[in-house]
């Protein structure tokens, strides 16, 4: 058995294997399951998306309105 056919035959493999633990280690591991992403090693250092709150009850001016509506249509009571 030659040793350099068979070092020759390592060195590419473990190029190769050293290569793809570095891609791993660059791109980090952001996923998307179910519509929600999961953290990727730099979530620390990302910008934070800020959402001001909005009213809890969005149809606030409709209710208003069909209040305004249905004390109009009250009819007094005889006297």
């Amino acid at each position: 058995m030659n040793t350099t056919s068979s070092t020759s035959r390592r060195l590419p493999l473990a190029a190769g294997a050293l290569l793809a633990a570095c891609c791993l280690g660059v791109t980090g591991c952001q996923i998307d399951v179910a519509g929600q992403t999961l953290p990727s090693p730099y979530h620390l250092e990302d910008d934070v998306q800020f959402y001001a709150p909005g009213p809890e009850f969005k149809l606030a001016r409709e209710a208003a309105a069909l209040e305004e509506m249905n004390a109009e249509n009250i009819s007094e009571p005889q006297r």
